[in-house]
Formats: C-alpha cells, structure tokens, sequence
C-alpha cells in the first residue's frame, strides 16, 4: 500500500511547477519574441526589398520566416497569461494560440528537412538544372506542407480547451488538457509522422552529402565551395536534435502520466509536467536561431542586405543634413 504524499513536499512541487510558468516560461518567451521579432524582421525585409533572384532555398527560408512570425505572434499572449496567472482572451483564442504554436514547430520541421534536400541537390547539380531546384517547384511544395501540417495537427484542437481552478480561468497546453489516452495514441503519431521522419530526412541526406563530396574528392581539387551547403545541413540537423528531441520526449510523458494505465502521485506528475515545462521554450528557440541560417545561405544574400542598409543609411544621412 502506497504511502500518504507528504503535504510539505506536495507544496514544495507545486511551487515548483508555478514558478516555472510564471517566471521560466514568461522570461524564456520574452527572450524568443524580442530576438527573433528583430532577426526575422531584419530577414523578412532582405527577402522582400533585396533579394531578386529566389531560388527554391529561398522559397524555403522564406516560408520559414512567416512561419516563426506566426509564433511569435503568439507570445505577447502567452507570457501575459505567464506571468498573471490566468488566460483572459477567450476560448477561442486559447484555441487559436496552441493551434499556432503547434503549426510553427511542424512548419519548421519540413522546410528544415527540404532545406537540407535542397543543399544537396547544390552539389549534385550545381547549375539548377534538377525540377526539385525550380522555383515553381519550391513553391508548390512549401504550399504542400502549410495544408499537410494544418491537416496533421487539426485533431489537437479537439483537446485544448481553457478550464477555471480556483475560480481562475487557466489555457492549458496540449500536454494537459484533453482526453489522457485519446491524445497519447495522437501525439505519438504527430511525434513519429511530423518529428521522426523529417529528423531521418535530414541526416539522411547530410551523409548523401557527406559521401557525394567523398566520392567526388579527387575530381574536385578544392571542395571549398560545397563547405557552406554542408554546414547549413549538420547545424540544421544539430539543431534540430537538441531542441526538438527533448520536448517530444516530455510531452509523451507528460500526456503518458495522466492516463488510467500508469498511475503516479501528485508529486511525481507535478516533477513530470516541470519538466515538460522546461523543454517547451527550448523545442521554439528555433524561431531565434533560424534568421541566422539566411546569413548562411547562398545568393549572396548577407551582402545585398547589408548593401540596402547601408544604402538606406546614407539616404536617410544626406536627408537629415539637407534639413
């Protein structure tokens, strides 16, 4: 027979996972929202007022710039709702705020796997002459993945839904909310379909990579050339392990902990969703770190910004003197 949960060390759990909410995740989301607001602003602006001739890299990164605004748009939200306690927009955006959240992390996840297909497409045919390297192409696949993404995490909005404790109205995330089993069978096919598979994707072909560059090395006195699309791939594939991993690991847990078949005490739930919590800003730090990618790209890209800023500098300069 089991042991009666000592009330001390309950309180001490609950602190925890509170502390947490209201300061780890609203700092964390802070964080993500400042920088990358600025870094995709920075980027989004290169793509549209500098960059003339895209490429299918460019279609990718592109889409993978609107995607990480869209979460980012749902921040300011969550950390209000972090940091007071309580969720005060609504259902329907409770709704509308998790749905997003998930499209974003599932976005990034594809165009990270085709940006990797397109890297190695670069040095297998450097001329573009290959249809996955046509613009038309890129477009019509980045279009593919919003409708298969918001197809594959529709059934998630049957589980979010905002509860009152205490007399508080709470938004809980996916991991809490919902029926336990229903959305463990869920999330362990949203984790194998729109997580595993993309991770296999891009190692996949950063070892095509790898062993078309070996192959060729004699043919190919200076392999300088291929350094960068390679290097976009391995810290494509790092990042995607680091942060992604972890989450999706705690989230099947934490949906795992509140069904009928594994029974814990409250403590232990409460130690298993603190670090579902951890692992949640860490999964969406990609939102801050993808506008670092665009400088790592081809199309000369760094450059032509950099040449538009300081255009408009001076612009704005001679302006300001004339008055």
């Amino acid at each position: 027979m089991e042991s009666e949960a000592d009330p001390i060390e309950q309180n001490n759990c609950t602190d925890t996972e509170s502390f947490l909410k209201k300061y780890y995740l609203s700092a964390a989301y802070t964080m993500e929202f400042v920088i990358g607001f600025i870094g995709n602003c920075v980027v989004l602006f290169g793509y549209i007022f500098c960059l003339k001739n895209w490429s299918s890299g460019s279609v990718y990164l592109f889409n993978l710039c609107i995607s990480d605004f869209a979460f980012l748009c749902t921040l300011p939200m969550l950390v209000f709702s972090y940091i007071h306690e309580e969720w005060t927009f609504g259902d329907f955006l409770c709704k509308c705020n998790r749905y997003l959240l998930h499209e974003n992390l599932y976005t990034s996840i594809l165009f990270l796997a085709f940006i990797s297909i397109d890297r190695y497409m670069l040095i297998k045919y450097p001329f573009r002459e290959h249809i996955l390297q046509r613009k038309s192409t890129a477009i019509m696949i980045s279009l593919g993945i919003w409708i298969l993404v918001s197809l594959e995490i529709s059934p998630i909005l049957s589980f979010i839904k905002q509860v009152e404790i205490n007399n508080v109205t709470i938004c809980l995330d996916y991991a809490s909310s919902g029926e336990a089993t229903g959305s463990l069978i869920f999330s362990l096919c949203l984790t194998f379909i729109g997580f595993v598979i993309p991770l296999c994707v891009i190692w996949i072909f950063y070892l095509k990579m790898m062993c078309f560059l070996k192959n060729r090395n004699q043919q190919l006195p200076n392999g300088a050339s291929f350094e960068k699309p390679v290097t976009i791939v391995v810290l494509a594939a790092t990042m995607f392990s680091i942060f992604f991993t972890p989450y999706h690991v705690m989230r099947n847990v934490r949906i795992a902990s509140r069904t009928d078949s594994w029974t814990v005490s409250e403590c232990s739930s409460m130690i298993i969703s603190s670090a579902y919590t951890v692992t949640r800003p860490i999964a969406f730090l990609n939102s801050m770190i993808n506008p670092v990618f665009y400088f790592l790209m081809g199309d000369n890209f760094r450059e032509m910004l950099l040449a538009k800023i300081q255009r408009l500098y001076k612009s704005l300069k001679c302006t300001f003197n004339s008055t």
